[in-house]
């Protein structure tokens, strides 16, 4: 297993020819493009997920954030991944969402709230695959996405442009 971009545990990456890695950061960039085009407008609707991940370098500054001592928040708020890392015990809401719908540890949130659902594995996956087989129609992968809430109506509405986009820097830049 490797680390993309300090964050991002993807098996089999630290075998990936370059190509490949190319396509990835490609892949990446439209995603992280959305993070800056279409701000979060705080509808709250993300924090009713069922797993909401917990990197080992955020627990302090959660813990902090919230106001919870260290070892009440490890103890109580955390439990173990299958992958060794951490989630959120509380979620469906986040036990961190306002009664307000506003959360109320946003500056100090973890990263997968801060990138969702922009540049979370699975939606960066479907437009790595979108980008480099061009019979995949991206709009059919990303049918999860319901286009209910304001982030994936935005992203629904110009995800086929911006693929398209990385295809034709992908093209005109050799790879096959």
């Amino acid at each position: 297993m490797a680390v993309y971009r300090g964050k991002y545990i993807l098996k089999g990456l630290d075998r990936i020819t370059p190509e490949m890695e190319r396509d990835l950061d490609l892949a990446y960039e439209v995603c992280a493009s959305y993070g800056d085009s279409f701000p979060c407008e705080m509808c709250g609707r993300c924090c009713h997920q069922p797993n909401i991940a917990v990197l080992p370098g955020e627990v302090d500054s959660l813990s902090a954030a919230s106001g919870i001592p260290l070892d009440e928040f490890v103890a109580g708020h955390l439990r173990r991944s299958a992958d060794g890392g951490f989630l959120l015990k509380k979620t469906r809401p986040c036990e961190f969402l306002g009664a307000d719908g506003l959360c109320t540890i946003w500056k100090g949130r973890p990263e997968i709230c801060r990138d969702f659902p922009y540049a979370v594995s699975m939606f960066m996956s479907r437009v790595y695959i979108a980008i480099t087989d061009p019979r995949a129609d991206i709009i059919d992968m990303i049918s999860y996405m319901d286009g209910s809430w304001p982030c994936t109506a935005a992203i629904r509405g110009s995800i086929a442009s911006k693929v398209e986009e990385a295809r034709a820097v992908r093209s005109r830049d050799g790879a096959s």
